[in-house]
């Protein structure tokens, strides 16, 4: 009686893993451990056991699907329908619709831990676009080194093995600062969370500014959650415990900006004869709040375009660099 010919499933039953890590190993992925890969694949000698072909050539047909994924920290109340990162998403879909492909939204929550076997081992997208470098690069520089085609909206100034696009966001800081300055601000305040790789360098801008004016016993941090609500409750405890001791507000966000300048109104601390703000994105409400706020615009559309063709450029086998964006000042009434 002929011996029925071992599949993939019962392979991976075998050594007690599952099939995608079975499939894995047996391709060599060094996302799996190197013991884990030798049994699995000496496993496969003994049972004569090979990948079919035909079906390992059906696993690597394009979906034409391209995966946006909102890396969102464990300990944040931001999420997905945070209005920047929503025009982030609608500038990648368009570019991502112009070349032929589809969108899939997804989060860092959803993925799990094993981003290349959700996305690119489930077949759901030829590769992954992520917005957001978060506090820790751990799981974005384990997918990029299993493989995963994927381009980070982040700062362009990190170092690391996987193509960054974002903008001069150590400039953007810089020039927040200096424009308070400008505006008389003696006791400037940034309101944000610097561990995040963008924010850090706002803020490394923001005080490389304040201390090049020799004020830097003036500048003050304000550690927040990036939401609008965690802006509110931190100003008006500030404010309660401290009193005004700032003229000057520097937001990492617009949406931050708006949480801060909601509290000051409620106050009727005068925006912007007592306190100057400014934020940091240029989203829609940014220009019809009252008063309009002064923010550093991020160019989303070229952004979008960017990670979009150096993503397809990947896809292609083409070796690309990572883009920093410039930044612009957009003065309104705030300030």
């Amino acid at each position: 009686m002929q011996q029925k010919k071992l599949k993939l499933a019962d392979l991976a039953k075998l050594a007690g893993v599952s099939t995608s890590t079975a499939s894995r190993a047996l391709n060599d992925n060094p996302l799996i451990k190197l013991e884990t890969r030798e049994r699995i694949q000496q496993l496969a000698k003994e049972h004569n056991f090979s990948l079919n072909a035909a079906a390992s050539r059906l696993r690597l047909q394009k979906t034409k699907v391209i995966a946006v994924l909102i890396n969102l920290d464990s300990e944040t109340e931001q999420s997905i329908d945070d209005p920047f990162l929503l025009k982030v998403v609608s500038d990648i879909n368009l570019a991502v619709n112009r070349q032929g492909y589809e969108l899939l939204l997804s989060n860092s929550f959803m993925a799990g831990e094993d981003w290349h076997g959700y996305f690119i081992d489930g077949r759901r997208a030829d590769g992954v676009i992520v917005v957001g470098q978060g506090k820790q690069q751990a799981l974005i520089e384990a997918a990029s080194k299993a493989g995963m085609p994927l381009v980070v909206w982040g700062d362009p100034k990190t170092k690391a093995d996987y193509v960054i696009v974002g903008s001069d966001n150590f400039l953007g800081g810089k020039i927040a600062a200096e424009h308070l300055m400008s505006k008389g601000c003696k006791a400037p305040l940034f309101l944000g969370e610097p561990e995040h790789a963008e924010l850090g360098e706002r803020y490394n801008g923001f005080c490389t500014a304040i201390k090049s004016a020799g004020l830097t016993e003036q500048c003050q941090l304000l550690k927040i959650d990036i939401t609008s609500q965690a802006a509110y409750e931190a100003i008006n405890h500030k404010l309660r415990n401290d009193g005004l001791d700032f003229d000057g507000i520097f937001a990492c966000s617009d949406m931050v900006a708006l949480g801060a300048m909601k509290a000051l109104k409620e106050r009727y601390v005068s925006i912007p004869n007592d306190v100057h703000v400014v934020g940091f994105d240029d989203i829609a409400m940014a220009d019809i709040s009252f008063p309009s706020l002064t923010t550093v615009r991020q160019d989303t559309k070229q952004a979008g375009e960017l990670l979009v063709s150096k993503l397809l450029a990947q896809l292609d086998g083409e070796q690309v660099a990572s883009s920093q964006l410039e930044i612009t000042l957009i003065e309104r009434q705030s300030s």
